[in-house]
Parts: structure tokens; sequence; C-alpha cells
């Protein structure tokens, strides 16, 4: 819904209208961006194709599933695992060579299917370095910890004393007979 033309432009609406623009720009020029739809992400990738990339984000899925994580904590893996690609001819034909032994229909099968597969092969090098990989990018993201609920390290904001570290709200005020003894 556009605002009236006398009407200000607020700060929410205008990011949320750069963003659909940016979204939309980046969409159309990367190849990633197409797989899977989600909200807005987008990630330049050198040394993988369309194929590879819907094969690894589909690896990348079933090593850390988390039902609600946006879309764009995987691909932010993905683009990780490209960027090493693209420094090593090592690493690149390792990955190609362990992504085509998923097989082409790999990314389109079922998790149980997709789980199976990757049990055979998950004593192998490729799969090693995939999963150290998502590991490591996956859970220190910004967008992985809104997930998570996890705020970040709390020194930069004064500590965890003045953030709610003592703040007792998820627990009753008197707690339920069945939870074990009572205080004396």
């Amino acid at each position: 819904m556009l605002p009236d033309a006398g009407a200000a432009v607020g700060r929410r609406q205008f990011v949320q209208g750069i963003t659909a623009v940016l979204t939309g720009v980046l969409g159309a020029l990367n190849p990633l961006a197409t797989l899977i739809p989600s909200r807005t992400w987008a990630v330049d990738l050198h040394a993988l194709d369309p194929e590879q990339s819907a094969t690894l984000l589909a690896m990348v899925h079933t090593i850390a599933p988390h039902d609600g994580l946006d879309d764009a904590a995987y691909a932010l893996v993905v683009g990780a695992i490209d960027g090493d690609a693209v420094k090593s001819e090592e690493t690149r034909s390792q990955l190609a060579a362990g992504l085509s032994g998923l097989g082409a229909d790999f990314a389109k099968s079922s998790e149980a299917v997709r789980v199976q597969g990757l049990q055979t092969v998950e004593t192998s090098p490729f799969f090693q370095s995939v999963r150290i990989k998502t590991l490591m990018v996956l859970y220190s993201n910004p967008i992985a910890w809104a997930h998570f609920g996890y705020e970040g390290e709390a020194f930069s904001k004064g500590g965890y004393l003045l953030r709610g570290f003592n703040d007792l709200k998820w627990l009753p005020e008197v707690p339920p007979a069945a939870s074990g003894p009572m205080p004396v």
C-alpha cells in the first residue's frame, strides 16, 4: 500500500521499499537466490553452478536442520564454502566430486533419503569439511542467533548484570507442588 502523496514516508516504509528493490536486483543477478524462495537473501557465487549450489544447500539443511531458521543463514554457509572453493583448486575439485557423488536428485529428495545419502559419505573428507564449515558459519551469524534467542556477547553492551541476567519473569512466583520438595 502506497502512502498518500502528501504524507511523509516513515523510516520503516522507506527501508521496506529499498529492501524490496535490492532483493529484486540481487535476485535477478544471482543463481542461488532463485533456488529457495525466502524473504530477502542472495549470495554471490563464483565456483558453484546452480545445480551444485542447490545440492550443497540441501546438504547443509540436512546436516543442521532447524525448523523456521531463515534460509539466508544456510545461504551464508554455501557462500563461505564457495569462497573456499575459489581460493583452492583442490577444495574446488573435492567439492565438485563430493556433490556429484550425492546425485543429481539429492536436493529434491526427502530428508530421510538425504540423511541416508549423507550417512554413506560421512567419513569422507568432503563431508567432514562441509560439516565443519556448516557448524562454524551457521552458528556464528546473527541470523541464527536471533532465531535461537541468543543476543550475542554481552561485554560490549555493558555485561549481563544490567541486561536481565537476574530477570526471572519466566519463572512462576510460586513453584508447582509437583516440582519437588519446598525449601525451608
